[in-house]
């Protein structure tokens, strides 16, 4: 495997790690942000009130992406694979 070969590998798996995690980050923001916004217009100051409903955001999001992950991710497993028994 020559060096260009490995850097296109290590390019590949860092776009799909994006990939995979801006749904998850995209659902957090908004909630974080819309939160936020929340806590400014009513004036509430409190620190936790973000979790809970980030987190039950962030799992809604994971349910309905994971067929989206899955299928990113066997295809990438199919492309390494084609590239090792090329080999």
């Amino acid at each position: 495997m020559t060096g260009a070969e490995v850097l296109d590998v290590g390019r590949d798996a860092l776009w799909l790690t994006i990939q995979l995690c801006a749904p998850a980050l995209i659902v957090a923001l908004v909630v974080g942000v819309g939160i936020g916004l929340f806590q400014a217009l009513t004036q509430i100051q409190e620190q936790t009130l973000v979790y809970a409903p980030k987190i039950l955001a962030i799992f809604v999001s994971l349910l309905l992406f994971l067929p989206l992950m899955g299928a990113l991710l066997g295809g990438f497993m199919r492309t390494i694979a084609e590239r090792i028994s090329g080999m």
